[in-house]
């Protein structure tokens, strides 16, 4: 693998190696095979790839149609779109349907960030994370994302999986070790605060995290690469064995990480749970660093948050 790569990129190159092998697998796409790398698809698997046009509803219905037929589509589309325009078809034509119809979003969060508010796919997890019987992925690097797609083309359930435009550089040296659905994965052990995060965040809370240990701060990383079903396991653990927990997503703090977090500790053991995300405004457009560092979804803002946690906490166990 290269030193960096896009997690869209690992996805459909893993793909066109799967189809080769299997017809079954069709992709389909709505005027966007260039942002999400399909071209060597089309060129070599013309007549496994469908090119629907800029109609997202359409696509997600034919795909269902597809699926009952026996064949394995995947639908790659801008997230934002595939999020919005077609919800009422993932709803029913996929999930309630339990049709085996994947749904790639590429671009997801705020990749499309001096496109504007449009384009920002802040909302996708929320939704999604609502209906029954459908599998949720955001990972975190193309070692992960060759292993997911793998997993996926195996697969018989619907599942919506959402990634961003970088290059990233390899966290796993392994598919095995990078993933297995549901599983989280502790990055860093620690033991005074937890940083929770999935996709292109956990770059930022490793390096958070050693930021914060050259200070004499213990913290633990956890990969949350599957949304649903969530590793409530994993934590659990971490709500009592650090205490502390920040999450970090490219997502409004409404409905996502955070909220799946605090929902699980809130109901099996409380503790401070502190959500960095989009607040409730339109995001500011801008470069993805620019817009990480405006919301403090960047190392630096993350262990800003970090030691006002800390020191909030220590200041209440002062008085009490």
């Amino acid at each position: 693998m290269n030193e960096t790569l896009s997690c869209r990129e690992a996805f459909t190159s893993t793909l066109l190696d799967l189809a080769k092998k299997d017809p079954s697998i069709i992709v389909l796409t709505s005027d966007a095979k260039g942002s999400s790398s399909l071209g060597p698809f089309a060129q070599e698997l013309s007549e496994q790839f469908l090119e629907i046009g800029i109609a997202e509803q359409n696509e997600v219905g034919v795909a269902a149609g597809l699926a009952c037929v026996g064949r394995r589509p995947f639908i790659c589309a801008p997230a934002s779109f595939l999020s919005a325009r077609s919800l009422e078809q993932v709803k029913v034509d996929v999930a309630y349907s339990h049709n085996n119809v994947k749904l790639f979003g590429v671009s997801g969060g705020i990749s499309y960030g001096p496109l504007g508010a449009t384009h920002h796919s802040l909302h996708d997890i929320a939704v999604m994370r609502a209906f029954p019987d459908l599998e949720i992925f955001i990972p975190s690097d193309p070692v992960q994302t060759q292993a997911l797609a793998k997993y996926l083309a195996a697969s018989g359930a619907p599942a919506y999986v959402r990634v961003g435009k970088a290059a990233l550089p390899a966290l796993y040296d392994s598919e095995e070790a990078a993933f297995s659905p549901g599983k989280a994965n502790m990055l860093r052990d620690g033991r005074d605060l937890t940083l929770i995060a999935c996709g292109e965040p956990i770059f930022q809370c490793m390096k958070a995290a050693e930021g914060l240990e050259r200070g004499g701060i213990s913290v633990r990383v956890l990969d949350m690469h599957t949304l649903k079903p969530l590793d409530e396991s994993a934590i659990l653990s971490a709500a009592k064995e650090t205490g502390l927990i920040i999450t970090a997503e490219e997502h409004s703090i409404y409905g996502g990480l955070g909220a799946a977090v605090a929902q699980v500790t809130a109901a099996s053991c409380p503790v401070t749970v502190k959500s960095l995300g989009i607040p409730d405004e339109y995001a500011v457009s801008g470069t993805t660093a620019q817009v990480f560092h405006y919301y403090g979804l960047d190392a630096e803002g993350i262990c800003r948050t970090a030691k006002t946690c800390l020191q909030n906490q220590k200041s209440k166990e002062e008085t009490l």
